[in-house]
């Protein structure tokens, strides 16, 4: 995945346009380097799934 191909599956999450984003395994460091510099970063949760890909959701509140 690309940068801007990371920002975009963000946007779309982040406006309910998507309900989810599975990352890849092999993905995954290059999607967190980019997910945790968002402003709302809190809001966004990765359940692991079993092989080691990530299901990302958005959150209405802020998790702790």
């Amino acid at each position: 995945m690309s940068e801007r191909e990371i920002l975009e599956q963000l946007r779309l999450l982040r406006t309910r346009e998507i309900d989810e984003i599975s990352v890849l395994k092999e993905d995954f460091l290059a999607f967190r380097a980019i997910l945790v510099k968002q402003e709302d970063f809190k809001h966004f949760r990765g359940i692991a799934r079993q092989g080691g890909d990530i299901l990302f959701h958005y959150l209405d509140t802020q998790r702790s």
